[in-house]
C-alpha cells in the first residue's frame, strides 16, 4: 500500500496543504506547534473514518470555517475523500460527514479499510501501564481496519450500549423498569458482543503464536462475556450504577513476561507490575511489529506505518529498534529534530520541513 498524495483543507491548523510522496520513507520535521500530529490525524482519519484523538469531529474543522476536507490518492488507483461539515440545527451545531471512494459515497463501515495503517504514538508507550481504554483502543484501531464484520459489530454494539445505558439511567431515576424496552437492546449487545469477543480472541492468539525477536511475552485476554444470564446476574447492580457492567466494552488485556533462564519458575510475571520501563517499551515495539504482520496476513499487503513524534520518548537502543521496523512498508515519521534519525534513514527519505503554525 502506498499513499501518493494527501490534501488537508481547513483541517485543524491546515488552511490548505498538499503533500506528495514518491519515496517509501517521508520525514516531517518541525516544532511542536507546526501540525505534525494533525497530519498524522488526517492519515488515520482516512484509514478509520474517525479520529484517534478528537472527542468531537467539530474540533477537526479550522476555527471560523464550516467545512474540512481530507483527500488522498493511493498507488492502488483509489481516491479517498472525507468531507466534515458543520450545520446549524435548532440553535445548535451538528456535524455531517461524507465518505467517498473514487467519487462514490460510502458508509463509514465501507470506507474504513481502504487505506490501512499502523500508528505508533507517544501515548502507545503507556499501553502496558495505562488504563484498559488504551488496550481496547489498540484492538479496535487494528481490527476495525481489516475486518468488516468487526467494524459493523463495533458500530452496532456502541449504539446499543449507549441506548441501554440511557434506559438504565432512566430506571435509576424513576425506579421503574420496562423489560420490553431492554429486550431489543440486550439482544443487539449479545449478538454483536459475541462477534467482537471472537475477533479479539483470534488476534490475541495470533500475538501468542507470533515469533518474537525483540521481546518475548504472552498476552492474556480478560474478556467480559455478555449473555442473557450475565445481564440477569448484574441486573440490580446495573440499576445502581446506571450503566451496563458486562460486555466487550469492559474487556482488558494483560502482558506477561517469562522468568529469567534458570530461575526454575513455571509462572509468568505481569509486565505492568514486574517489568522495567525498558521491558514495557520493548513489549510495545514488539506489538507494533505484530500488528504489521497481522494486517499483512489478513489483507495480503503491508500497511502504512506512521511514527508520530516518538523518538524524544525513547533511548538510543529503542530508536534503533524502531528504525529497523521501517524497511518493509511506506513509513511516515514525524519528529522535532532529524538528529534522532540515522544517516541511512535520512539519505533514503523525503525530508519535509513544516513551519510553526498559529
Amino acid at each position: 500500500m502506498f499513499l501518493k498524495s494527501l490534501t488537508l483543507a481547513n483541517f485543524r491548523n491546515y488552511e490548505k496543504a498538499d503533500f506528495k510522496f514518491t519515496k517509501d520513507i517521508a520525514v516531517l520535521i518541525g516544532p511542536n506547534t507546526c501540525g505534525k500530529t494533525n497530519f498524522v490525524e488526517g492519515v488515520f482519519y482516512l484509514a478509520m473514518g474517525r479520529s484517534f484523538r478528537a472527542e468531537k469531529d467539530l474540533d477537526l474543522i479550522s476555527f471560523g470555517k464550516n467545512i474540512a476536507r481530507i483527500k488522498a490518492e493511493l498507488a492502488e488507483k483509489k481516491e479517498l475523500f472525507v468531507i466534515i461539515s458543520k450545520e446549524e440545527l435548532d440553535t445548535r451545531e451538528t456535524i455531517r460527514k461524507k465518505y467517498l471512494v473514487n467519487g462514490v459515497l460510502k458508509k463509514r463501515s465501507d470506507f474504513a479499510g481502504n487505506l490501512v495503517c499502523v500508528l505508533f504514538s507517544p501515548e502507545d508507550l503507556d499501553i502496558i501501564i495505562g488504563s484498559p481504554v488504551l488496550r481496547r483502543r489498540l484492538l479496535n484501531d487494528l481490527l476495525e481496519q481489516v475486518d468488516r464484520d468487526y467494524r459493523n459489530a463495533i458500530i452496532a454494539y456502541t449504539k446499543a450500549l449507549r441506548q441501554r445505558n440511557a434506559l438504565l439511567d432512566r430506571v435509576k431515576e424513576s425506579g421503574v423498569r420496562n423489560e420490553k424496552l431492554f429486550e431489543y437492546w440486550d439482544n443487539l449487545l449479545i449478538q454483536n458482543g459475541a462477534v467482537i469477543t471472537k475477533k479479539r480472541g483470534e488476534f490475541i492468539q495470533f500475538i501468542n503464536n507470533f515469533p518474537k525477536e525483540i521481546f518475548d511475552f504472552v498476552a492474556f485476554y480478560d474478556k467480559s462475556i455478555i449473555s442473557s444470564a450475565r445481564l440477569i446476574q448484574y441486573k440490580d447492580a446495573e440499576v445502581g450504577a446506571g450503566v451496563t457492567l458486562v460486555g466487550p466494552h469492559r474487556d482488558d488485556i494483560s502482558f506477561h513476561m517469562y522468568p529469567s533462564t534458570g530461575s526454575g519458575q513455571a509462572i509468568t510475571h505481569d509486565i505492568k507490575s514486574f517489568g522495567s520501563r525498558g521491558q514495557q517499551r520493548l513489549t510495545i515495539l514488539q506489538l507494533k511489529l505484530i500488528e504489521l504482520s497481522f494486517i499483512e496476513k489478513l489483507t495480503g499487503e503491508r500497511p502504512i506505518l506512521v511514527l508520530d513524534d516518538i523518538f524524544s520518548e525513547l533511548d538510543s537502543d529503542h530508536i534503533r529498534l524502531v528504525l529497523e521496523m521501517i524497511k518493509d512498508q511506506q513509513t511516515f515519521i514525524t519528529t522535532t529534530h532529524k538528529e534522532f534519525l540515522d544517516k541511512k534513514t535520512i539519505e533514503n527519505s523525503e525530508m519535509i520541513e513544516l513551519k510553526e503554525r498559529s
